[in-house]
């Protein structure tokens, strides 16, 4: 397949994301579903209810990936064996390490305090708080690898991450019509329109930025790194990529058609769309290497968004607890999720939700190679400096 021809098929596909289920949708309410449109998006209706078949049948899958991620052994997976590294100077922390720590703990506080100010600061505190996070893990990578990390060897690359993080998660929120709203915002009144559209666009820009930053974090751990090294080859033929490619279609379409029963589509659908569509066009996945039996990068990918979610969900939910009435915070959100909403710990999210953090991580990673490969940049962020 030609270049020109590479890029026009990633780029139908990606626009396949968008219209599939729209059409379903369509097809489904013989016209737009409820809440379509309204942004930030809002509650428009009740879920079902919970339903013990659908999940118990989720807690049968959420079970299997336990298994594979804490006895990879059982699975087919051998251990590696290890070769001395050499060790180099110790490093420091970055300036933007220090610098960060005390950005982030002002803005921690006044997104949870109850501060009665004239002026309400908690709007703003989302934005500093998750870069400073960011800068914070970034310095974490730059002690433990000895000064390479992305702030320090590819700085333009955090940069380009920000804006297709942006884009990528506003992909997301309109997908999140098409499931009828499984996530809202209930301080739609905060900032005017524009003022919605221009705040969670800077928001936005957060979210690739810290999957990646806790990606090349835990690379750092030699026994983590290894862990999923040497595991089953997988090589598939191309009349089995179409298959893929072609189920993914099937679900993309299914998920507006199905919207409460097909919910979780929204997490994987672009999955077997995207990395099908990159594998047929002859680029690299995340996917490539588990044909020589290394899945480290897929599940490094996935444990990193988990990690992260903790703390989305984590200061999400402070937002809320620690206040009278409901916060101010306009990035503040709440979860109607059909069937599976039992057993929340301590969070919004119920607890089998946080299993959908591990396939989000993979349609980051793949909407941002798309992105490369249709604007012609380089996608790699995995800059090198391990330590054991």
């Amino acid at each position: 397949m030609k270049t020109g021809r590479k890029t026009i098929f990633l780029v139908v596909t990606f626009g396949l994301i968008f219209l599939l289920p729209l059409l379903g949708s369509l097809a489904q309410w013989k016209g737009l579903p409820a809440g379509y449109g309204e942004f930030p998006a809002q509650k428009v209706e009740n879920d079902p209810g919970f339903s013990l078949i659908y999940f118990s049948l989720a807690c049968i899958v959420a079970l299997l990936i336990t298994l594979v991620l804490l006895f990879p052994r059982w699975f087919g997976f051998k251990k590696t064996q290890r070769m001395p590294e050499p060790q180099a100077p110790a490093t420091g922390f970055p300036v933007w390490f220090w610098w960060s720590l005390p950005l982030l703990a002002l803005s921690w506080f006044l997104m949870w305090a109850r501060l009665k100010l004239p002026f309400s600061l908690e709007s703003y505190t989302f934005v500093p708080l998750w870069w400073s996070f960011i800068l914070i893990l970034d310095g974490l990578v730059y002690k433990r690898t000895n000064g390479v990390s992305i702030i320090s060897r590819k700085p333009q690359l955090m940069q380009l991450l920000a804006v297709v993080s942006c884009f990528s998660w506003f992909a997301f929120e309109y997908l999140n019509f098409f499931v009828i709203e499984n996530w809202y915002y209930p301080n739609k009144e905060v900032f005017s329109n524009f003022g919605n559209v221009f705040w969670f666009s800077l928001s936005y820009t957060t979210v690739l930025p810290a999957i990646v930053e806790w990606y090349m974090l835990l690379k750092t751990f030699r026994a983590l790194r290894e862990r999923y090294k040497n595991g089953p080859k997988f090589t598939v033929s191309r009349t089995f990529l179409i298959i893929y490619y072609v189920l993914g279609l099937i679900l993309a379409f299914g998920m507006g058609y199905y919207p409460y029963l097909l919910f979780w589509v929204l997490w994987v659908a672009l999955v077997p769309m995207l990395s099908a569509a990159m594998a047929l066009a002859g680029f690299w996945t995340p996917f490539t290497s588990i044909k020589n039996g290394d899945w480290s990068k897929v599940i490094l990918i996935a444990l990193a968004t988990l990690c992260n979610g903790f703390f989305w969900e984590f200061w999400n939910f402070g937002s809320e607890w620690f206040h009278d009435s409901m916060p101010v915070n306009p990035n503040y959100w709440k979860y109607s999720v059909p069937y599976l909403d039992k057993f929340h710990i301590f969070s919004e999210m119920p607890i089998l939700g946080y299993y959908g953090y591990l396939f989000f991580g993979l349609n980051c990673w793949i909407m941002w190679l798309i992105a490369a490969y249709v604007f012609k940049f380089d996608a790699d962020f995995e800059v090198t400096g391990d330590k054991s």
